[in-house]
């Protein structure tokens, strides 16, 4: 292992790239550290520290998570990579339903660089969005909830005027397309997607500090047997993100002008988690939409209503059961729905037949199409458990070390986050590596 370690600070070109993506990881955790104008940031930390000792620490747990913890503390990069990543998953969507997205994917890298300009567009508008939500609810004091006589949410924005809240949505919105611009940046001209490593540099950043946190309040024993849990977790998530189906396709031999091409014979992989983390992002971002709507409608109210207390103790509860199972189900629900979405059979299947390729024993055409749909779902059935199952694990311990060993970086999300990030990283590395005849990471 040390061996391709120390050949890739040899590289000249590929050192430069690493260090290149580590010197703008860093300027991203600077800004995750540093406040918006008219913050009360002494404030922030006195609630948060308070708020993560209890159950209103779920709140914004996917945003806060992405922006790698800066969201709850209102700062520069407060909404973080968040804005780019609906934008990016709306415009991917709506290849299906509008012709013009469609056309433009198929046009190649022209096409590519318009979706890619749409998808900067939107991203603004999101950003704009969700800072002037944040906002307002900071304002409000419904961010973070007063959880004893060491808090008041009330006074974390000491400046509540029109024109002090309107700076700090225009700080968040620009930190939001900062970030956006630093993500391009590592893509271009570093190693690895850079939207990922960004999220992957939040959650790590976490896991120091959440780890003290489980070891104050459960002791040694506890805090022992949450790290051996975890390391089980990411031995099975690495095991089953390495998986995949390999279907044998052959191509047969034709003529262009004087050569002769094709012959030979490949594979299609289909992985059994074809959809990534996006399930799991789609259905925490519906669940959230019940604790969205007590908020806004508890604002002005002293009394609770009925279906209000139903909500909180089954939709917006991350221990209960009927929370646990609806969650789960929704994360089978979006992996068919996604994977339906991305993976067409039967453009895959005309794209096989024009070049000359079959799959042994199926016609091409529409048989072909028929039997990749078949694998298809057989194949998504074990890999939407997988990802409901890893998912809920932390819903399902709640309990251990009073409700910390569920937070964030411990979840489900963080994990399948962190060993998807860290494999495609290793395999750009190696792939960079075996270019220039070295033995990379992956053997």
């Amino acid at each position: 292992m040390l061996s391709p370690l120390v050949a890739t600070f040899r590289t000249p070109d590929l050192r430069k790239k690493i260090f290149y993506v580590l010197g703008i990881l860093v300027l991203y955790r600077l800004g995750t550290t540093m406040p918006s104008p008219g913050v009360n940031f002494k404030e922030i930390d006195r609630c948060v520290e308070a708020a993560s000792r209890g159950d209103s620490g779920q709140i914004y747990s996917l945003i806060n998570m992405f922006s790698g913890g800066a969201l709850l503390q209102l700062s520069v990069f407060a909404i973080g990579i968040m804005p780019y990543i609906t934008a990016s998953i709306i415009v991917q969507l709506l290849t299906v339903v509008i012709p013009r997205f469609e056309q433009l994917r198929k046009e190649g890298q022209s096409g590519q660089n318009k979706m890619t300009q749409y998808t900067r567009y939107l991203t603004l508008a999101l950003a704009v969005l969700q800072s002037t939500g944040i906002v307002a609810l900071a304002a409000s004091g419904n961010l973070l909830p007063s959880t004893g006589p060491d808090c008041n949410s009330q006074d974390i924005i000491s400046d509540r005027s029109i024109f002090g809240l309107v700076i700090i949505i225009m700080v968040m919105t620009a930190g939001a397309m900062l970030v956006m611009w630093f993500g391009e940046l590592i893509t271009e001209r570093g190693v690895g997607n850079g939207m990922s490593l960004m999220i992957f540099a939040g959650i790590v950043a976490r896991l120091p500090s959440e780890g003290r946190n489980i070891l104050n309040s459960s002791g040694g024993l506890r805090f022992g047997l949450v790290c051996v849990a975890i390391l089980i977790i990411l031995i099975a998530v690495v095991f089953i993100e390495q998986g995949m189906r390999r279907i044998p396709v052959q191509y047969a031999k034709r003529m262009v002008g004087r050569k002769m091409y094709g012959g030979s014979s490949t594979y299609m992989p289909i992985k059994v988690n074809t959809a990534g983390v996006i399930p799991v992002i789609f259905a925490s971002s519906l669940l959230y939409i019940p604790q969205l709507i007590l908020q806004l409608t508890n604002q002005n109210s002293t009394e609770v209503a009925g279906w209000q207390v139903w909500m909180q103790d089954n939709l917006i509860n991350p221990s209960s059961v009927f929370h646990i199972v609806t969650y789960f189900l929704l994360i089978v629900f979006f992996t068919y729905f996604y994977v339906a979405v991305t993976f067409n059979p039967e453009e895959r299947a005309d794209d096989m037949k024009r070049y000359g390729g079959f799959i042994p024993g199926i016609r091409p055409g529409r048989p072909t199409a028929e039997y990749l749909g078949y694998v298809l779902n057989r194949i998504t059935l074990p890999g939407s458990l997988y990802l409901g199952i890893i998912s809920i694990l932390p819903n399902l311990f709640m309990d251990i070390g009073s409700g910390s060993a569920a937070n964030i970086p411990f979840g489900g999300t963080a994990l399948l986050i962190i060993v998807a990030v860290g494999l495609d990283t290793i395999k750009q590395v190696n792939s960079q590596l075996m270019q220039r005849k070295y033995e990379g990471f992956l053997k």
